[in-house]
């Protein structure tokens, strides 16, 4: 999920699971730091309230390592009263100099001081599109002195660093609007950062030593950096006066067409967004032709809404007597040696849209979720196809299990390797789309089958041959839990590919499998792990990680039975 699809509030701190950090109260800036926060050796509410693998943890561990490596001492970070008077007033502009890039997608930096001596506490400033190297002026918006950081506006750049080049940026929003933060550097350099991202995940969240964390491989890139969102939700606040707050309230209407957009970055405020680059093109005339119906509309609500623009494609081979000759204006077509697809946008959350991943056809409710870079796609599920399995030398798998297998992408794509398929989710929907994709595409339910259950309880009904099956995972953002971790390490199939939106949480969850934690002498070895880009221009990475069970005394043989689980 990037930013286009959650409201971001201060600087760098829409969390990904949708946490609000460094908010104004009640429309206002704090003017300092509270007697609270100025306390030592005690955890604030808003680290007390931290989750592992969020965006703040995240961020609080990429502060601590560079004050470690500037040097700061235990006494220094101890000493807050006097680190508060240091500092520049909350409200006052400064320049600081970015040092690195953090895995939130923000800048961490340091006063630049050229004509005066370094400042006596090192202390470092949060700052959203900036580059290492670069010198940017900043308006600082709030001490966190506990956290030993600040959290600072971008207002201009004063020296640009050799990373940072600003003839690369596409859009007109671009340091404002809160969904992307990359435009400035190079693709490679962006795909090097993200492999850094993952590397430090697993350092930091999977609490392993080195010696079991292998090489990480190099970012994986999407085809397409820019016009490959199939996906975007812009909105628009309620009219002056509206309080939603106030069930009796009088109805207020606006006067005029409200902004429609996306979360400007570091306010409560929806920026008025024209267009919006990294959208493909059908998505992108779906979003001139909603704002144009605003434009007639907007007298008819009374309050703020979504607005979803979610792409859908019909294809005809290429000799199809049935090609439409003319399409709607804001309709698109795309030719390729085989097909022809019209592509259009879908606006209405019930309609059913029609997706394409090489061969397979995948249909889903437009407002549910599905992966929304469609170009990305075929060599992403092509990685896992080619090491889902193990050598050839090795034991033989048969079976695949895909939890949290939503509408069937890796059930479906993968189905062709395994004698028999079961795909897992919670939602009766997903489920009921799965089984519709799988018949689209030709398979039959006793080898490609899906079933409607708590991923917690799966493998209590599920009866392959663990040493003969592997494991698909694709989690939300916050991971799996703890009990369905132990259940899974019960089971103790062969194998286990790990997909994540969240390598934070995924390197928690990996990092349990590995230990073995409650699993009756069941445990993991990492073979590969691996970053793929599904939303260039942004801090987003996706992560793989393929696991393989460790052969041990200690672990105990559940039955073996052959039966699969039927559908039902």
């Amino acid at each position: 999920m990037s930013d286009q699809d959650g409201a971001a509030t201060r600087t760098g701190f829409a969390n990904q699971d949708g946490a609000k950090f460094g908010a104004n109260v009640n429309g206002k800036r704090p003017h300092g730091p509270s007697k609270r926060s100025l306390k030592k050796k005690q955890k604030t509410k808003r680290e007390r309230n931290m989750t592992e693998g969020s965006t703040e943890e995240v961020l609080a561990a990429d502060v601590q390592a560079l004050l470690k490596s500037l040097k700061l001492s235990d006494d220094e970070a101890a000493d807050e009263e006097q680190l508060a008077a240091a500092l520049p007033a909350e409200g006052s502009e400064v320049n600081v100099k970015v040092l690195e890039l953090s895995s939130t997608g923000d800048g961490l930096a340091v006063l630049h001081t050229p004509d005066s001596p370094a400042p006596p506490h090192p202390h470092v400033y949060v700052v959203s599109f900036v580059a290492p190297g670069d010198i940017v002026r900043v308006k600082v918006y709030r001490h966190l002195l506990h956290e030993r950081h600040s959290v600072a506006d971008y207002i201009s750049v004063v020296r640009p660093g050799p990373l940072r080049d600003d003839s690369r940026i596409r859009c007109p929003y671009f340091s404002q609007c809160s969904g992307c933060q990359f435009q400035m550097l190079d693709y490679p350099e962006q795909l090097r950062h993200k492999r850094t991202i993952v590397e430090k995940a697993f350092r930091n969240f999977s609490h392993l030593p080195p010696e079991l964390i292998p090489v990480v491989g190099d970012t994986i890139g999407s085809p397409l950096q820019y016009g490959y969102r199939t996906k975007l939700t812009p909105h628009f606040d309620g009219p002056p006066g509206y309080r939603p707050s106030k069930k009796n309230a009088p109805k207020v209407f606006f006067e005029s067409r409200p902004d429609i957009g996306f979360m400007q970055k570091g306010k409560r405020k929806v920026i008025d967004i024209e267009d919006c680059p990294i959208g493909t093109d059908a998505v992108r005339k779906g979003m001139a032709r909603e704002r144009a119906r605003m434009a007639n509309e907007y007298a008819e609500y009374s309050r703020g809404a979504t607005i979803l623009l979610r792409e859908s494609t019909q294809r005809y081979p290429k000799d199809s007597p049935e090609i439409p000759e003319t399409i709607p204006s804001d309709a698109v077509r795309v030719d390729d040696e085989k097909h022809v697809d019209i592509k259009t946008c879908i606006t209405d959350n019930n309609a059913t849209t029609t997706e394409f991943i090489d061969d397979h056809i995948f249909t889903n409710p437009a407002g549910s979720f599905f992966q929304n870079n469609n170009s990305i796609l075929p060599p992403f599920t092509d990685y896992i196809r080619q090491r889902i399995l193990p050598p050839k030398s090795a034991a033989s798998i048969k079976y695949l299990i895909d939890a949290y297998s939503g509408s069937g992408l890796f059930t479906i794509s993968l189905a062709s390797l395994f004698t028999s398929s079961i795909g897992i989710d919670i939602a009766d929907k997903s489920i009921d789309f799965a089984r519709k994709n799988a018949a689209h595409n030709g398979m039959k339910a006793d080898s490609c089958s899906f079933i409607a259950a708590d991923a917690r309880q799966l493998f209590k009904s599920v009866t392959y041959p663990r040493d003969e099956t592997v494991v698909v995972l694709d989690p939300p953002r916050k991971g799996c839990d703890a009990d369905f971790l132990g259940q899974l390490l019960r089971f103790g199939p062969k194998r286990v590919v790990y997909v994540s939106c969240n390598v934070h949480t995924q390197a928690r969850d990996v990092g349990a499998l590995v230990r073995g934690d409650g699993g009756d002498g069941v445990k993991y070895e990492i073979e590969s792990l691996v970053g793929f880009d599904f939303f260039p221009q942004t801090g987003h990475v996706e992560g793989v990680a393929v696991l393989n069970r460790v052969e041990t005394e200690e672990m105990t043989a559940p039955g073996t039975s052959n039966e699969v689980p039927k559908d039902n």
